[in-house]
């Protein structure tokens, strides 16, 4: 792939780059998935936002959240790839270098995920270990799922 990794924290966003951001996030959580929320939910600015860009498109992103603001530990959230760019790696990738970054960022914390349910095994492949039962949230199942530091 000939695109870039980039991960900048709100303020260093442009206005076009977070145009492109917040719709592939509405694109796949409320098009795709039928899901009516609210997906501006106050933890944008305070969050680093890691994508792969090509031509100006995102084809993958998440959010890096600090410790404290979703949860205890520090989390991945939003973390989107468009249909057309799935099965290449990217979605794999894309949380690798989450779980990268958010051990170089804030390495006294582990980190926390809400997962959509379906994706317990590819997150589970990564390291993330399932806590609890499965959760209804914004008519889709979920899963809390933590990766301790180190």
């Amino acid at each position: 792939m000939a695109g870039d990794w980039v991960n900048t924290p709100f303020e260093a966003l442009t206005g076009s780059e977070l145009y492109y951001l917040l719709q592939l996030r509405q694109d796949i959580f409320v098009l795709e998935q039928a899901c009516f929320y609210r997906d501006l939910d106050n933890f944008d600015a305070q969050s680093w936002h890691m994508r792969y860009v090509e031509d100006n498109q995102p084809l993958a992103y998440q959010r890096c959240l600090p410790p404290g603001l979703a949860y205890a530990e520090s989390s991945l959230g939003r973390i989107a790839v468009p249909a057309a760019a799935r099965g290449a790696g990217l979605g794999r990738e894309l949380v690798q270098r989450g779980i990268e970054f958010n051990r170089a960022q804030w390495p006294d914390a582990g980190i926390a995920i809400g997962a959509q349910a379906y994706l317990r095994d590819f997150y589970a492949s990564l390291g993330f270990v399932a806590k609890g039962h499965p959760y209804l949230e914004d008519g889709i199942f979920h899963v809390h799922m933590r990766l301790s530091r180190g």
